[in-house]
């Protein structure tokens, strides 16, 4: 297996016990990244013996523990999360889903309607989003078989997409069928989203650029979420002209996210500390309709919004979502430790 630092001899046992994902990307990735930026982006699709490291977990932020019926969690009150496929167009290396990316995987919705029943009857659920894997490796007549159990659900107020092939096979939307999927979103009364994952300008290529703004005219939101990648985006003015660039073509900047204590791939974090200042920074070069991303830590027990290293020495933080909604918003510190990259690095007190 070809990996970074050279070629491997590795077994199939070996992989699995790693739980090291199988090599995968575009022809189109691999021609797009292959420019000034190539030094960066390898990271994202190329496998590292890094890889081989066993700190780490599989489920970083509790999946398992959310999963209400087999393919649908619901962490949040408002959001129903559903994994509609194991597959991907190109594999990241730091998946925090991993444990089910490229294999055949249980986790993955087995009964649509069984999850439209469950939804139909938690009035709270004002969302959902299609998510896995990427939804958009289905076809559109497979995408519109999922949604045709969602959109008779009146209080549902909108139907989200989470994908990377708008960076990774941006020709998938140009797929005539689709415009009349979002369509039928729209008239049924709820907003149709795509949240686009550009980690780096050098993904944004002038075919996810023309996409973009052409399904934008035709009513489609769109939102971009990025992971804060050591050696590959780690720069604040490489992730302020990602925004930027997102913020031009209409796509609101939404999360950077701490990446993950994955196992094997854990190298991808970057410390705490140089996370705050690289947020700092991204503020800093951006005007103030710009700068609507929140750095956030996907936490087991929620998304928390990373705010400050303070003059104290203690991190401080705010729930962004929790199970309990009355944690919501509420501002709590921890002490910094030199090196931490997540919250269980931090000691209470």
């Amino acid at each position: 297996m070809n990996f970074i630092e050279g070629t491997r001899v590795v077994t199939e046992d070996s992989l699995q016990a790693n739980s090291i994902t199988r090599h995968l990307v575009t022809k189109f990735y691999r021609e797009q990244i292959a420019n000034i930026y190539y030094d960066q982006l390898k990271y994202i699709v190329e496998p590292s013996f890094k890889e081989f490291q066993i700190a780490g977990n599989l489920d970083t932020s509790g999946e398992h523990d959310n999963t209400v019926v087999p393919g649908l969690q619901h962490k949040y009150p408002q959001t129903g999360l559903m994994l509609v496929t194991d597959r991907c167009a190109s594999y990241c290396r730091f998946c925090f889903r991993k444990r089910i990316v490229g294999k055949d995987s249980d986790e993955v919705a087995p009964d649509f309607e069984r999850i439209a029943r469950y939804i139909d009857g938690h009035p709270e659920i004002t969302n959902v989003l299609l998510s896995g894997g990427d939804p958009f490796v289905l076809s559109t007549a497979e995408l519109d078989r999922i949604v045709d159990h969602l959109l008779p659900i009146t209080h549902l107020d909108s139907i989200r997409f989470g994908t990377k092939i708008v960076a990774y096979q941006p020709k998938r939307f140009e797929d005539p069928a689709l415009p009349v999927l979002f369509q039928r979103i729209h008239e049924a009364g709820k907003a149709a989203v795509i949240v686009t994952h550009f980690d780096h300008i050098g993904e944004i290529s002038v075919d996810a650029e023309r996409n973009i703004l052409s399904l934008r005219a035709q009513g489609v939101q769109f939102l971009n979420q990025s992971v804060l990648l050591a050696n590959v985006n780690d720069d604040s003015k490489i992730l302020a002209t990602t925004f930027a660039k997102c913020h031009q073509m209409g796509v609101r900047p939404y999360y950077l996210f701490q990446a993950r204590p994955v196992k094997g791939a854990s190298h991808f974090q970057v410390p705490l500390r140089r996370g705050i200042e690289i947020a700092h920074g991204i503020n800093q070069r951006l005007s103030g309709i710009q700068k609507t991303f929140k750095y956030i830590m996907s936490h087991y027990t929620g998304k928390i919004e990373i705010l400050d290293l303070a003059a104290d020495n203690r991190v401080y933080m705010r729930y962004h979502q929790n199970k309990n909604p009355g944690k919501i918003g509420k501002i709590f510190s921890r002490p910094h430790l030199e090196g931490a990259c997540w919250l269980d690095d931090l000691p209470e007190g």
